[in-house]
């Protein structure tokens, strides 16, 4: 079935140096498109670029001449593979570009294998419907980044490729405002006296816990990640202790904002992990604290029966790709976890 074009761009090269087509192209298409190099490359290869006397240029390596006048043929987004479920979501900002949800625990972001149904996106094809532009040709919401699926939080979409490709770059850039709460074993404030030759520890002097390492693969479980010295992406997170409980004498838990610098997979549950202060809940980066307070009757049920990592996106905070104006987000704990710092709260208050 040959494609239906819904606009169409005139374009005169100006650069004077030898270029290829798909680099010459993307640095004059106008930004309001917000095409990348990617998606200029697939117009391209797809037959919708043609010189002044109609020739198709299919070849994104072929060079571009100074004073080349092409048109680019804007075809209509294809429908997206992918189902649309009518699911309830808590939209907090929408407008044409972009859209941010408070992603509820227990949902995946985006399909894969053993989870085709259900996500994020299935979601988002519902709620946005005809007001999707396309993101890359396709139909379909742009996710630039993610959240496990048992943490819960602020997460933003695009709608369009102008979004995509602002908020994408955004992301790479580490402009981007990312905080999460997290409810941990331990007390990560006490670390001044056991931990002082943690690798990639640094106490700052706003009373803020830094660490600065390299995260990949674990060596022998694939799904797992976790902290290298001599391999990896590098990965930075901050924390800030806002209360600790100790109970019986013992350093039970703390409520600590964690402030990602980098976004590496499951990045601040690894630093956690790697600190002795795995998350409350995780079922795959466990902590050795835990061990420790089983003589706590009261509390013991309290922390096995919270059964998903207490890691919540608080906060999201970036610049509107088409008006250039910054945007801050928030969002409380949810009931689960505000439920664990009261129960916490209540055996701190026995002593």
């Amino acid at each position: 079935m040959a494609k239906s074009f819904v606009d169409k761009i005139d374009l005169c090269v100006t650069s004077k140096e030898s270029l290829r087509l798909d680099k010459a192209l993307t640095k004059i298409i106008p930004e309001k498109f917000g095409f990348s190099r990617a998606r200029v490359q697939q117009l391209i290869t797809s037959g919708a670029v043609s010189d002044i006397n109609g020739k198709l240029l299919t070849d994104p390596a072929g060079k571009a001449y100074f004073g080349l006048k092409v048109s680019i043929r804007l075809p209509l987004p294809d429908a997206s593979a992918l189902l649309p479920e009518k699911i309830e979501l808590e939209i907090i900002y929408e407008d044409a570009d972009l859209l941010v949800v408070n992603k509820p625990a227990g949902m995946v972001v985006h399909p894969a294998p053993g989870t085709k149904n259900g996500t994020l996106v299935n979601a988002l094809l519902f709620h946005c419907g005809s007001s999707l532009s396309g993101v890359g040709g396709i139909k379909r919401p742009g996710i630039v980044h993610r959240i496990d699926k048992d943490t819960s939080g602020l997460l933003v979409a695009a709608k369009t490729d102008l979004a995509h490709n602002g908020l994408a770059n955004q992301f790479v850039k580490h402009n981007v405002e990312r905080k999460y709460l997290a409810l941990v074993h331990g007390c990560p404030s006490k670390l001044n006296t056991g931990r002082k030759n943690v690798p990639g520890l640094v106490f700052e002097p706003d009373h803020r816990i830094k660490i600065s390492t390299k995260i990949g693969r674990h060596k022998f479980d694939r799904k797992k990640m976790a902290v290298h010295l001599d391999s990896g992406r590098d990965a930075i997170t901050r924390f800030f202790v806002k209360k600790d409980f100790v109970i019986q004498g013992l350093p039970v838990a703390s409520l600590i904002e964690c402030q990602l610098e980098t976004g590496r997979t499951h990045q601040i549950r690894v630093h956690l992990h790697h600190l002795r202060h795995g998350i409350i809940g995780d079922q795959t980066y466990r902590s050795q604290i835990k061990q420790k307070l089983n003589h706590l009757e009261e509390l013991r049920p309290i922390l096995k029966n919270f059964k998903r990592q207490a890691l919540h996106a608080t906060t999201l905070g970036f610049c509107h790709p088409r008006t250039g104006r910054w945007l801050s987000f928030s969002s409380k704990m949810p009931n689960d976890m505000v439920i664990l710092h009261r129960m916490l709260d209540l055996q701190t208050e026995k002593l």
